[in-house]
């Protein structure tokens, strides 16, 4: 027989793209996620099409798998990491994403993301944080600043509220970063970052709400303030931003300032230079909480990436180990075996 020549099919964002009206309020965050994700996915030469699957829990960010033209599961409340749990662990071929809110991920769904981040499972979880609940129309959520009025908090919220980057260093995630919903080619960036990770991988991407929490990011997304309030971490460059480029972050006693490294005796010699592979998660876990501090710049980008065995991976050695030592398996034989009897 000759040979045939297979000729590589480039695809685009259309490839991604389904026929399903996309229903989100005008202006909403969410479209510049899909709209990058979308992008991006032709690019990843490492994952064929036919083998991502996306999972979704309750909310506005959980129609995504409607949007997008891989195979997809639209679970219930909370419960994403653990469906899509198991559709890696039983097929470990396939690349598995999650799209989640902060409501559907860190209330109802907070335990099974801590495991998720824990177990180290080869997930890539996209986290739509607004700090509200849409979809039911403006509760306040579990990222929700304290203090902030909604529907369910009249008077103000009492609630002390989730850091999810924090919250999943402290889970022991191997890749967790930040992005946001106005810096497209940033998010393009961390998406890409993600895929290549082999691990549980969490992107916080700040989305804004236009209808129930509109501007809730606007200092870092202001043109007048977000250079003094955005800082852009990235591996083994010192942590510097302002529209100067003249701040920096210096850490002494695991405590963070702000200083000026063109004034007195200040220095960009010292200021902090990041290390996303550090296996120390403390300089990690003191940049997730640097906007506890009034004035203090909201970092964006991979606050920490590290290589551990994943759950799906160990899974399938142990069978393979088993299956070795044991041979192969004989569902009748278990299943006839031990106390059994016959019904006449």
């Amino acid at each position: 027989m000759a040979d045939i020549e297979v000729k590589e099919i480039k695809l685009t964002a259309k490839d991604f793209a389904t026929d399903q009206d996309v229903r989100w309020c005008p202006g909403c965050g969410d479209y510049s996620i899909l709209a990058q994700v979308q992008r991006t996915f032709p690019d990843l030469i490492n994952i064929k099409k036919e083998n991502i699957v996306w999972v979704s829990g309750i909310g506005c960010s959980s129609r995504f798998p409607y949007y997008m033209d891989t195979y997809g599961f639209h679970g219930i409340h909370g419960r994403a990491p653990a469906i899509a749990t198991g559709v890696k662990a039983a097929n470990p071929e396939l690349s598995v994403w999650v799209a989640t809110g902060d409501g559907d991920l860190l209330s109802i769904g907070g335990n099974h993301f801590i495991h998720a981040c824990r177990k180290n499972i080869d997930l890539k979880v996209l986290l739509f944080n607004n700090k509200i609940y849409g979809l039911t129309k403006g509760q306040y959520s579990p990222t929700s600043d304290k203090g902030m009025k909604t529907k369910t908090s009249p008077y103000g919220s009492i609630d002390f509220p989730f850091n999810p980057v924090s919250l999943a260093l402290g889970s022991e995630a191997t890749f967790v970063a930040r992005t946001m919903d106005r810096d497209p080619k940033h998010m393009q960036q961390m998406i890409r970052r993600a895929a290549d990770h082999k691990g549980l991988a969490l992107i916080e991407i700040l989305q804004n709400c236009v209808i129930f929490n509109d501007g809730v990011f606007d200092a870092i997304s202001d043109k007048a303030t977000k250079d003094d309030m955005l800082l852009y971490i990235e591996h083994d460059k010192p942590l510097i931003f302002g529209k100067n480029k003249d701040k920096g972050i210096k850490v002494d006693n695991a405590y963070p300032t702000i200083i000026n490294i063109n004034e007195g005796s200040n220095s960009i010699n010292d200021v902090l230079v990041h290390n996303e592979f550090d296996t120390s998660a403390a300089r990690a876990t003191i940049l997730a909480h640097l906007t506890d501090h009034p004035g203090f710049p909201t970092p964006m980008g991979i606050f920490r990436q590290i290589s551990r065995p994943t759950l799906d991976g160990e899974m399938q050695k142990q069978i393979e180990d088993v299956t070795v030592m044991k041979g192969k398996g004989d569902l009748e034989r278990v299943l006839f075996s031990g106390n059994t009897w016959e019904v006449n």
